[in-house]
């Protein structure tokens, strides 16, 4: 559209010279006419010539009229083009973001788009993870796999960031990987936190005392921020730890006392009969 407008305004430029050049080249016809004039010459011959020239410099300015407008026409089509420019670049711009949408979303279901909203929430959490697991146990790191997918791996530090796969971890290995994973889903957020309870149940027992020290140490961090923190287990050095208990006790024939104690030497206790065998 530019370069035919371009190519009107040159073709209009060339008329309007070619005109200017014409009047000129007459009014020095008319003006010779004029100075070889004398009594000799045919009066009405020179007024024939006359008539014609006034005549042609008047479809000339007629012309030139003409063309005048068309350069007038041409100014607002200029005009016009321009905020037509500014008007698909615009559009441009919404273009591509509808083509990101698009390319998110990818299907009639909406697969891709939940994927990727999901891949976001799983990067969210691994970092979350990170920061746990670092206190943890420092030697491993938790990684997404590839983008399309929402695998997470294992880098060994210790190994020279070796990436393993989960399932090659030992028994407590995972287990503080999965406390570690556990926790972060406790912290992670939207507007407003939605896990504000966490229950393990039992893994302890894979634990050296070390490791186990270590895991108390989290969970009464975590506590110490607010959130509630439930463990089931059996193992005595965590049950040494944890302030206030729910203790099962078996009583024999089918009963099973429950007490609870809160750490400050006031204990409540009921009896039923037991409901599993």
């Amino acid at each position: 559209m530019r370069a035919a407008l371009r190519a009107r305004i040159q073709e209009i430029d060339r008329v309007v010279n070619d005109a200017g050049a014409a009047v000129l080249t007459r009014q020095n016809d008319l003006n010779r006419s004029l100075e070889e004039f004398d009594e000799t010459t045919d009066a009405e011959a020179l007024t024939a010539a006359v008539a014609v020239l006034a005549t042609e410099i008047g479809d000339l300015h007629q012309r030139t009229g003409v063309l005048a407008a068309a350069l007038v026409r041409d100014d607002e089509a200029r005009r016009a083009a321009a905020t037509l420019s500014v008007e698909i670049e615009t559009s441009r711009a919404d273009l591509t973001i509808w083509q990101a949408v698009d390319d998110a979303v990818g299907s009639a279901g909406g697969d891709r788009f939940r994927r990727f909203v999901q891949g976001i929430t799983l990067d969210h959490l691994v970092q979350l993870a990170n920061d746990h697991l670092n206190a943890l146990s420092p030697r491993y790191r938790l990684a997404r796999g590839a983008a399309s997918d929402l695998t997470l791996h294992i880098i060994d530090r210790d190994m020279g960031d070796e990436v393993r796969a989960t399932r090659s971890l030992s028994g407590g290995e995972r287990f503080l990987v999965s406390l570690a994973l556990a926790l972060a889903l406790s912290g992670l957020e939207g507007r407003a936190s939605f896990v504000d309870t966490l229950f393990i149940d039992e893994g302890f027992g894979s634990l050296d005392a070390e490791t186990l020290d270590m895991v108390v140490d989290a969970l009464e961090t975590l506590q110490g921020r607010g959130q509630k923190v439930g463990v089931i287990t059996h193992v005595a050095a965590m049950i040494d730890r944890i302030g206030v208990q729910v203790r099962v006790e078996k009583r024999g024939a089918g009963r099973s006392e429950i007490r609870i104690s809160n750490g400050l030497g006031s204990t409540w206790s009921a009896t039923g009969a037991s409901t599993v065998q």
